[in-house]
């Protein structure tokens, strides 16, 4: 196994810069405290850097190495959520109302702790890297927005030939690292279905037309066909997450409103589930004599791994954490990422890093008010990543 050690004081630092990343959460195209302490970290160990994109100020891309060499690209993000932290730790968020509940600070400590030991090893490395720290992974697509401006193809900085992210997993024990070729995560789109009735006051409902009953029906309907029209063999979400109606307990209002989200893993079943959720909501809108106002948000696209890319992936974690911990990924996860739009321009991989404390059975889930990266995992995202680069095969691909 390749000696892959990092120094115990290099550590240190790294998990000092997620404690303090953790303290100030911020928003998607808001992270301006985040952007300047990345800027700050990367100007402390002499790493140049290209700051803000059009309509994406809080980007920051930096490149270690020599820019006439292949490019592979290392990203993290760095937004966080609007939750109130609940986790109890000396770092908790100082910003009322928001926290970091997906692990963006441990990603970009990770980056920021590799782009310290790429410096060292600039010299002697046979490609360039760039380091993208991304913006609005949390339903902004920032990753979008950095591909439109060049982020992949020469634009900005080198043309990139290969690409890797990762992201902390509590349900994968510290220590191990995990992935699997082709779809890893869901696409993730979002509806809004807007039933117009006709309101009344609520002890003569005969006079109006309820549109609250009406969305109740589709809010039942729509948990139904994925059993009935999806082959069962594929994977389909839809979960309704908000629903909107009325002011008043004697009011039959004009107007009740659902939103959800619906995950798939493909084209066809994403098309198909759109089609199913708008034609179900139609046909129980004209049954109950209502209107229906439709609006589909194409979300992001699934995340798909290259598959020599994710063999690559497993090849080096079996080396660097060794074969026994490398996990292969049985199955895809309905949650999304924004990564999925580098993937879809450059080979690459987006892979799991454990998050679960040896000593416990189970962990706060992604997106909850008491998750927290473990500071355990941040040396191993640093190993994975630097070896990803050291072993890269320029002229051969990996």
């Amino acid at each position: 196994m390749p000696d892959t050690s990092i120094a115990a004081s290099d550590v240190a630092h790294v998990v000092s810069l997620r404690h303090r990343l953790h303290q100030t959460p911020e928003l998607g195209y808001e992270e301006f405290l985040t952007a300047a302490a990345v800027r700050a970290e990367l100007d402390r160990i002499g790493v140049d850097h290209i700051d803000g994109i059009p309509d994406a100020p809080t980007a920051t891309i930096a490149v270690v190495g020599d820019v006439s060499k292949p490019c592979v690209a290392l990203r993290a993000d760095i937004d966080a959520l609007p939750i109130e932290e609940r986790t109890g730790a000396p770092y908790a968020s100082r910003t009322p109302g928001m926290m970091h509940a997906c692990g963006h600070d441990g990603h970009t400590a990770t980056l920021l702790g590799v782009a310290a030991q790429l410096k060292r090893l600039a010299a002697n490395l046979d490609v360039c890297v760039k380091l993208i720290f991304q913006p609005a992974e949390e339903g902004g697509g920032g990753g979008e927005r950095l591909v439109e401006a060049g982020v992949l193809d020469g634009t900005l900085g080198p043309k990139v030939e290969a690409i890797f992210g990762l992201h902390g997993w509590p349900g994968l024990k510290v220590g191990t690292v995990a992935t699997k070729a082709g779809t890893l995560l869901a696409a993730t789109d979002v509806f809004t279905a807007s039933f117009i009735g006709l309101g009344c006051h609520g002890a003569y409902p005969h006079l109006g037309v309820d549109p609250i009953v009406t969305a109740c029906e589709a809010v039942m309907s729509l948990q139904h066909f994925v059993s009935r029209e999806f082959d069962p063999t594929d994977s389909a979400v839809v979960t309704i997450g908000k629903f909107h109606a009325g002011s008043a307990t004697n009011v039959i209002p004009d107007v009740a409103m659902i939103e959800g989200t619906a995950r798939t893993l493909n084209a066809a079943a994403r098309k198909q589930i759109r089609e199913a959720i708008e034609r179900r909501c139609e046909g129980i809108a004209d049954a109950n004599r209502c209107r229906l106002h439709f609006d589909w948000i194409e979300g992001y696209p699934p995340t798909v791994n290259d598959p020599a890319m994710a063999d690559y992936v497993a090849a080096v974690a079996k080396q660097t954490v060794g074969a026994e911990r490398f996990i292969p990924v049985g199955r895809p996860s309905m949650g999304g990422e924004d990564f999925s739009y580098y993937l879809e321009k450059v080979p690459g991989c987006f892979f799991l890093v454990g998050v679960e404390p040896a000593d416990r059975d189970s962990s706060p889930p992604l997106h909850s008010d008491r998750y927290d990266f473990a500071d355990a995992s941040l040396e191993v995202g640093i190993k994975m990543f630097l070896q990803l680069v050291k072993n890269w095969k320029p002229m051969k691909g990996p």
